[in-house]
């Protein structure tokens, strides 16, 4: 079959304005909820988009860890492609995409880091084979091959047998959001699109968008 044959009809519901929380991070934790109550696979996976200093973007995909009014938070480690482009250009986006349900949501805004209690805090709720691989993977950097790794790691499970402190270079980051967009999935490529612009002071904006 012919990729460009390949069609499917979004039919499962709509999205009213009057369906809407006036505040984006509440429709959003609203949506999350009823993603993670639908049993979905990885429903906090996310794309992040960065830029270099030139404006050639990249993409990746990351979990979300949380989101509260402060932002959307991941973790990473900070001596990567993605923690390089954001110190040289600290906007980014995100987008996640939820199949089953016919819906995605996009976020834009600027990225710093969380604060270092945050990503302590978060990095000692990881398995112990986690918080290892912080320490084995230089992250974005070549390697000769897969045996590299698995020494690194030997290495690392002798010198940290019991506790793992955090890595220096790994930790945290908030995205800020200064835009987010709501899209469910209707028939006939209609699609219910909802913008929500952030006003300082003022609340957030939210226009309908065209399919």
């Amino acid at each position: 079959m012919s990729l460009a044959d390949l069609r499917k009809s979004y039919t499962l519901g709509g999205l009213r304005r009057a369906d809407l929380n006036p505040d984006a991070i509440a429709q959003f934790q609203q949506w999350m909820q009823q993603a993670l109550d639908a049993n979905l696979t990885e429903p906090t996976a996310m794309a992040l988009a960065t830029a270099d200093e030139t404006g050639r973007p990249s993409v990746r995909i990351v979990l979300l860890k949380g989101v509260d009014e402060g932002g959307f938070l991941f973790f990473t480690n900070y001596e990567s492609r993605k923690a390089k482009e954001l110190a040289l250009n600290p906007n980014a986006a995100l987008t996640l995409y939820w199949a089953e349900l016919e819906r995605q949501v996009r976020i834009t805004g600027t990225v710093t880091k969380a604060p270092r209690e945050i990503s302590e805090k978060y990095f000692q709720s990881r398995p112990h084979g986690h918080k290892l691989s912080a320490w084995v993977s230089n992250q974005s950097e070549t390697i000769p091959n897969r045996e590299t790794l698995k020494k690194r790691l030997a290495e690392l499970e002798a010198r940290f047998p019991g506790d793992v402190p955090l890595p220096p270079c790994w930790g945290g980051y908030l995205l800020s959001p200064v835009e987010i967009e709501f899209w469910q999935g209707r028939p006939n490529r209609l699609h219910d699109r909802f913008r929500y612009a952030k006003r300082p002071g003022r609340g957030w904006l939210i226009e309908r968008l065209a399919p």
